[in-house]
């Protein structure tokens, strides 16, 4: 099954890009939303909603402000403002009650979702994400910046980005390693120029640091799964398990499933186990 590229109007003058998996008749299934992380794009969801539609599921992946093939407004890069979009978005489609996934940074805007639009939210899933509070990680702002700057990337080729990501990720499949490439767009010489600027993604991340999300958490009632990637080194390991068990610990309804020794970018290392777990949320027998 294939998607079909729509886009909605969630603001004036702002519309979003959606890979949508419909289906003819769902058997009262509800769909799943996807939402990527920072950075990011909806395509890195392609091996997850595939077996998500395959399933009998329909599934929506989004395309955020500045990201994949949405637009690239000068305000709006904040976890508040991408949670309203995502809202926006979900009334623009006529979605009801849906199965939310957010990875990384967009596990944190599905928390914010969640906690103001619960009418909208039937189970929650937080990949890797919807605990981060860079406030606790680094000493200061600038600290935080310095580290979490990314690189310089614009004028690179393809090919360049391209053999680096088979480089750092073996065991990602060839569909995984493209999606991460649209994260870049090809200019017409054939140099690559970022989508997300380092300004704006700079501004997300000062979001980040500013509105963490433990005010969120205890007013989300519904099924949360916790997806955490844990490192394999203890030190790493005993920090990611602890700041999981503190967003556990304030939810209503929580689940913890660990990925073991697995990437950040749980979508595109592991689609069919993450596929799995996402499909026994939206049963509600995991909880």
């Amino acid at each position: 099954m294939q998607p079909t590229d729509v886009t909605v109007e969630v603001a004036t003058g702002v519309r979003l890009r959606v890979r949508a998996w419909t289906l003819t008749a769902d058997g009262g299934r509800p769909p799943h939303l996807l939402i990527h992380g920072l950075s990011s794009n909806a395509r890195l969801w392609d091996a997850v909603a595939k077996r998500l539609a395959a399933a009998g599921h329909a599934a929506y992946a989004v395309d955020l402000r500045s990201h994949g093939e949405s637009d690239a407004p000068d305000v709006g890069y904040d976890t508040a403002t991408a949670a309203r979009d995502v809202a926006a978005l979900c009334r623009g489609l006529g979605l009801r009650r849906v199965n939310v996934a957010g990875q990384s940074w967009g596990g944190n805007v599905a928390v914010r979702l969640a906690a103001e639009q619960p009418d909208l939210v039937f189970s929650l899933a937080l990949v890797d994400g919807g605990w981060i509070d860079l406030s606790t990680e680094f000493s200061s702002w600038e600290e935080c910046a310095a580290a979490l700057r990314p690189p310089d990337v614009d004028g690179l080729r393809p090919d360049d980005v391209r053999g680096y990501l088979w480089r750092e990720h073996p065991d990602w499949s060839a569909e995984a390693v493209e999606a991460t490439l649209a994260n870049l767009r090809v200019t017409s010489t054939g140099h690559l120029v970022r989508r997300l600027s380092i300004k704006r993604h700079m501004l997300i991340v000062r979001s980040m640091w500013d509105d963490p999300p433990w005010d969120d958490l205890p007013g989300i009632g519904v099924p949360v799964l916790l997806l955490p990637a844990i490192p394999v080194d203890e030190g790493g390991a005993a920090q990611r398990r602890a700041r999981v068990a503190k967003a556990a610990d304030a939810l209503a309804h929580a689940t913890v499933r660990e990925y073991v020794g697995a990437d950040h970018d749980l979508h595109a290392q592991r689609p069919a186990q993450l596929a799995d777990d996402l499909l026994t949320l939206a049963t509600g027998s995991q909880v």
